[in-house]
């Protein structure tokens, strides 16, 4: 790969996916794309950019999903689990009994492990959730991520990496040496394709973000905009999740860190949110019913 070449695919990547390389990447990219050239029917890299620089738009959409990592097991790291069940979700039962609803975005959702981490974990509290409305909307660049998602199909390597035993017993079935995730835990997940360098405001209000392990790709300036966005797309009392390695602090102040809570936030009020009645609530899965 020539260093012209490695130039163009580091501003093609930037601008398409927000994905900030640096210029030491250059095997990351071979590791990645020269599968996708031979798969192509092209000789390298060189002759993958000269597609795309002629105007391919599936190439430059491949090219961009063979570059997105989406790393991901049931339950990662665990601890931001345990402040959704621990810490966000008592508080949300008291702050949202009026309306009886509650909205949660995984704005990285990659293959389902992590909205199916929370819909076990909803469906684990279904008494105190009878009668509530909860929606969980999974996002991600990738179409083809999502797909798998939707299917809720997962190895055993897969179902292996985070999930206890018991969650599997209770929630997967098992065909051959695949298992499915049940139908009424994938019915609790929607799935939407987004690029969260666009614009997301039509996703509507959220009580919940998570956003892990993305934003640490991005660079300064495009984490502080992405910030400011999710901060307008929460409601004033909200949560959001970060991933272990990611921070606003030094960043924004549209966020403040939540006491003695690694990786929890809460929208610090420096920006507007939007109000409730604004909110746009399409149809969601009904919880204890």
């Amino acid at each position: 790969m020539t260093p012209p070449d490695y130039e163009y695919l580091r501003k093609l990547l930037k601008d398409h996916s927000g994905l900030d390389l640096s210029a030491d990447k250059q095997y990351l990219i071979e590791s990645r794309l020269l599968p996708l050239s031979r798969k192509c029917g092209l000789a390298g890299i060189g002759e993958l950019v000269q597609k795309m620089k002629s105007g391919t738009p599936a190439i430059v959409a491949q090219v961009v999903e063979a570059m997105t990592t989406n790393e991901t097991f049931f339950f990662r790291d665990k601890v931001p689990f345990d402040h959704f069940r621990d810490a966000i979700m008592p508080e949300m039962l008291k702050a949202r009994a009026a309306r009886k609803s509650i909205r949660i975005w995984c704005a990285a959702g990659s293959t389902g492990q992590e909205p199916y981490s929370l819909a076990m974990c909803l469906k684990e509290m279904s008494a105190a959730l009878a009668g509530w409305r909860v929606e969980i909307i999974a996002t991600d660049l990738s179409q083809e991520v999502l797909e798998k998602s939707k299917s809720g199909i997962y190895s055993q390597f897969e179902v292996q990496r985070g999930l206890p035993i018991q969650l599997l017993v209770k929630y997967f079935k098992q065909n051959g040496e695949l298992w499915q995730i049940n139908a009424d835990i994938r019915a609790m997940v929607q799935h939407r394709q987004l690029n969260l360098l666009h614009d997301f405001s039509q996703l509507g209000a959220f009580d919940v973000v998570f956003c892990r392990n993305v934003l640490i790709y991005f660079d300064q300036d495009t984490k502080i905009n992405i910030f400011g966005r999710l901060a307008r797309t929460m409601e004033a009392d909200g949560f959001l999740v970060l991933g272990a390695a990611e921070t606003v602090v030094g960043l924004t102040d549209v966020f403040k860190p939540f006491p003695d809570k690694r990786g929890l936030y809460r929208p610090s009020g420096a920006r507007a949110t939007i109000a409730p009645a604004a909110m746009a609530m399409p149809k969601i899965a009904a919880m204890g019913r």
